[in-house]
């Protein structure tokens, strides 16, 4: 007999891990590959604000960001299948992912502060709204996403200020 219940079984630990990891850890090593040959001599060349942290604080808060990211999408990819609101918080986290992958592009890749600039307003609003729509579907997996909401806010803050030094 067949089963009120709309959602389908939850996908298998190992899909699920493969699903939530492979993503953002792809995220990262795009984002290294446009990073790494531009930091010198260009980047060390910029013009940087008073605030703008030490060269060796971003591998470690990103490498906690990206471990808080999977985190999250493994959460989501969690919630049994069906379930109102999964598919946008899985959709809204794939966004602001692939808009994370591509401000190293813009940024380092193209030497173009603010193109950069331009797009990390919209990734940080697919955070904001992933968080959002997370809250709804597990608070734990939005929760996740809050320190990455606030390093972006922070990276928009640093970008503007670049720029702005940087003519």
């Amino acid at each position: 007999m067949a089963s009120a219940d709309n959602t389908k079984p939850p996908m298998g630990a190992l899909a699920r891990a493969a699903l939530a990891v492979l993503p953002v850890v792809a995220a990262s090593l795009l984002g290294q590959l446009a990073t790494v040959p531009n930091l010198a001599p260009w980047y060390q060349g910029l013009v940087k604000p008073g605030f703008n942290p030490p060269d060796w604080v971003f591998a470690p808060v990103w490498t906690a960001l990206y471990a808080l990211m999977a985190c999250a999408a493994w959460r989501l990819l969690g919630v049994p299948r069906g379930t109102p609101g999964r598919a946008a918080a899985l959709g809204l986290f794939h966004l602001q992912l692939s808009l994370n992958a591509g401000w190293p592009f813009l940024f380092f890749a193209l030497k173009s502060p603010l193109l950069a600039l331009v797009e990390i307003v919209p990734q940080f609003l697919a955070i904001a709204a992933c968080i959002r729509q997370g809250r709804r579907v597990d608070p734990v997996a939005a929760a996740c996403l809050v320190p990455l909401a606030a390093w972006v806010a922070f990276a928009a803050v640093l970008t503007f200020a670049v720029w702005r030094l940087n003519p």
